[in-house]
C-alpha cells in the first residue's frame, strides 16, 4: 500500500483533503462521497486499518522507517492535514456562501451528488438481484435518515464520545453525511461550531501568553466536550475502518452497491428547495453562543418554475453534474 510520491502528488493529497474536510462539515454532504469519487477513498479505509497493534510495536521499538512505511504515513498525513485545514479556511467560505447564498450552494451540491451516483455506478455492470437488493436498502436506509427528526441537544461526555464514532462516519462511509447525523443528534452547534469555536480562541489566548482561560469553567467545559469528540471520531475512524476494509474485501460488489443507494437516498437531505426549521424557545429563536440561530430540520417543498432564482438554482445544479463529469474525464485522460 506504501507509494512513493512526488511534491505535486503530495499537494494533489492535500487538497483532496481540503474538498473531503470542506465536505465533511456541511450537513447533507459526505467526506466519504468526495474520497470515492475521487479516487482515494479504498486507500483511505486501508491506511485507517493500519493503525492498529503493529504500528505502535515499530513506532515504541524506534522503528520510525517501517512505521512510515506500515502506516502509509505520507498519504495519510496529507489528507488529514489538508481536511483539518478546511476547518479554518474552506469550511468558513463555505459558511459564508451557506449563508448568503443557501439555494445556489444545496443547488450545487444536488447536481455533485446526482454526477457523483453517475460516476460510481457507470462502471459496475454487475447488476444482479443481489446486488439491486442492497442498492434498495441503501437507498431505503438513505431516505429515512433524511426523514428522522432531530433529538435535544446533549453534553454528557458518554453521549459526545458516541457522537464522535457516529459523526466521523460521513468520512468512511460515503453518502453518509456525518455532520447531518449530528444535527440529528442534536449536538451539531454544541461539536462543530460552539466547541470548536472556544478551542480556537482558547489557543488564540495561550499563544499570546493568557493562561487565566484556562480558569473559565465555562471553557474548560468546551474543551473536555471536544477532546471526548476527537478520542470518539479518532476511535470511530480505526474501528469502523477496520469493518470496512473487511467487508470491501470479502462483499465488494455488494457494499459498492450498498454506497450507490445510500447516495441516492442522501439527495433528500441535500434538496435545494427548502425551509430552514430553527428552534425557538417560546415566542424567541433559540441561539447558539456566537448569536447564531439553532438549526432544528427542514420543510421540503416543489419549486416555483416561473421563478428566475428557480432556473439560477437549476444551472447550479447543472454546473454541480458538469463538474464531476469533467473530474470523470480528467481521470480517463491520466489514464
Amino acid at each position: 500500500m506504501y507509494k512513493q510520491r512526488t511534491l505535486l502528488q503530495k499537494v494533489n493529497l492535500f487538497l483532496k483533503g481540503l474538498a473531503m474536510g470542506g465536505a465533511n462539515k456541511v450537513p447533507g454532504v459526505s467526506g466519504g462521497m468526495v474520497a470515492f469519487v475521487m479516487g482515494f477513498y479504498e486507500e483511505l479505509i486501508y491506511t485507517f486499518q493500519k493503525i492498529n497493534l503493529k504500528a505502535f510495536k515499530l513506532l515504541f521499538n524506534g522503528r520510525f522507517k517501517s512505521f512510515v512505511e506500515y502506516t502509509n504515513l505520507s498519504f495519510l498525513a496529507f489528507v488529514m492535514l489538508g481536511s483539518m485545514f478546511s476547518y479554518f479556511s474552506v469550511s468558513l467560505i463555505l459558511d459564508y456562501f451557506l449563508k448568503n447564498y443557501e439555494l445556489y450552494v444545496w443547488a450545487w451540491f444536488f447536481g455533485m451528488i446526482i454526477g457523483s451516483i453517475y460516476y460510481i455506478s457507470k462502471d459496475f455492470g454487475d447488476w444482479k438481484l443481489k446486488n439491486i437488493l442492497a442498492l434498495i436498502i441503501g437507498a431505503s436506509i438513505g431516505i429515512a435518515i433524511s426523514f428522522m427528526t432531530p433529538a435535544k441537544e446533549n453534553d454528557n461526555l458518554w453521549f459526545v464520545f458516541i457522537c464522535g464514532i457516529i459523526g466521523v462516519s460521513g468520512m468512511t462511509l460515503p453518502g453518509l453525511s456525518g455532520s447531518f447525523i449530528l444535527i440529528l443528534l442534536g449536538n451539531y452547534v454544541l461539536l462543530l461550531v460552539d466547541s470548536v469555536n472556544v478551542f480556537g480562541s482558547v489557543i488564540k489566548s495561550l499563544f499570546s501568553g493568557d493562561f487565566e482561560v484556562l480558569k473559565d469553567q465555562t471553557k474548560v467545559r468546551y474543551l473536555k466536550i471536544i477532546g471526548v469528540f476527537t478520542a470518539g471520531s479518532a476511535f470511530g475512524l480505526v474501528s469502523i475502518s477496520h469493518v470496512l476494509g473487511y467487508v470491501l474485501k470479502r462483499w465488494h460488489q455488494i457494499v459498492t452497491a450498498v454506497i450507490i443507494g445510500f447516495i441516492t437516498g442522501s439527495l433528500g437531505i441535500v434538496w435545494p428547495w427548502k425551509k430552514t426549521i430553527y428552534k425557538t424557545e417560546g415566542t424567541n429563536f433559540l441561539l447558539d453562543q456566537n448569536g447564531n440561530k439553532v438549526v432544528e430540520n427542514y420543510q421540503r417543498y416543489i419549486p416555483d418554475f416561473s421563478s428566475t432564482e428557480t432556473w439560477i438554482s437549476i444551472g447550479f445544479i447543472c454546473s454541480g453534474i458538469a463538474l464531476i463529469l469533467i473530474i470523470d474525464f480528467y481521470g480517463k485522460r491520466k489514464k
